[in-house]
């Protein structure tokens, strides 16, 4: 079940959003070892605060802040009203923690699904985006941010090294690479927008990959295309250049190739995709999703 409740304070508007619906297919999905015994922990919402004019000078603050099952997000962004021949400033701040399974996720059911390695990070940034405005055909933005990422395991511990001891963190980064890279920056094959019929990462995992998507759309009506599509990629055998070869320990298989068909819904409300692949283990996957909604 779900709840969504607006509130109106002053001129503030506050959308509140919790969904207990993922509840039943968690604890079914999920194992015991991510079970934290909290009541909360398998509850999934979002909370968003807009506010118009914060000082009475028109400053727009907003605050959203989503929880899902292993991960969440927060986010501020502050805008000051600028004359308008000046560019728009607005000042971010935003945290995340998302599971790393791209590279230590652990590929289960034929390599269709990718598990939690037990790695998660932890992002905190700040940034300043200048936005200038439009003249003419011409528009531009600037972006300043600064990133600290921190992986951490499934308690909220920090962490260097993964489940099998190998580190997981670099010595030094920046413009360039200085010494080994970070595990967790190498490049992940497998997944929607790579390689379909396999789970996200779990091709491989390297510092370098080929990736080749061939899709034939054919329309059926005027609201009905159909689609067959070929798949394929390769960490060119760059798998064990990543620091503890993270890839050979999973069993990833470095290369990969998936076909399917599937169908391409276009209508007043939006575009609806599904997708239906096979990989090179006979294991069977559906892709679901809807795109450009009408407001």
């Amino acid at each position: 079940m779900g709840a969504q409740k607006s509130i109106h304070a002053g001129k503030a508007k506050i959308d509140v959003n919790v969904d207990f619906t993922h509840k039943l297919c968690a604890a079914l999905m999920l194992p015991p070892s991510r079970s934290s015994g909290d009541p909360f922990s398998f509850v999934v919402g979002s909370l968003c605060i807009k506010h118009p004019s914060l000082f009475g000078r028109s400053e727009k603050l907003d605050v959203s802040w989503e929880k899902g099952l292993c991960d969440s997000n927060v986010l501020i962004a502050y805008r000051r009203p600028r004359p308008e021949w000046l560019a728009q400033q607005s000042l971010v701040f935003q945290h995340s923690i998302s599971p790393e399974i791209g590279v230590h996720g652990l590929p289960i059911d034929n390599f269709s699904r990718t598990g939690s390695g037990g790695v998660n990070l932890s992002k905190f940034s700040v940034g300043l985006d200048l936005d200038e405005r439009a003249s003419s055909n011409w528009s531009s933005t600037t972006s300043v941010k600064f990133e600290h990422i921190r992986p951490i395991s499934d308690n909220g511990h920090s962490i260097s090294r993964d489940l099998d001891g190998f580190p997981v963190t670099c010595s030094l980064t920046g413009g360039s690479v200085v010494g080994d890279m970070a595990p967790y920056q190498a490049f992940a094959i497998g997944g929607l927008g790579s390689v379909r019929g396999y789970g996200d990462g779990a091709v491989g995992s390297g510092t370098s990959c080929l990736i080749a998507n061939s899709e034939l759309t054919l329309p059926l009506n005027k609201m009905l295309d159909g689609a067959v599509f070929l798949d394929c990629g390769t960490d060119l055998g760059s798998g064990r250049h990543v620091p503890g070869n993270p890839a050979l320990r999973q069993g990833k298989p470095g290369s990969g190739l998936g076909l399917g068909y599937g169908f391409r819904v276009k209508s007043q409300f939006g575009h609806c995709q599904i997708d239906f692949a096979i990989n090179a283990f006979q294991q069977k996957t559906v892709y679901f999703g809807i795109s450009n909604i009408a407001s």
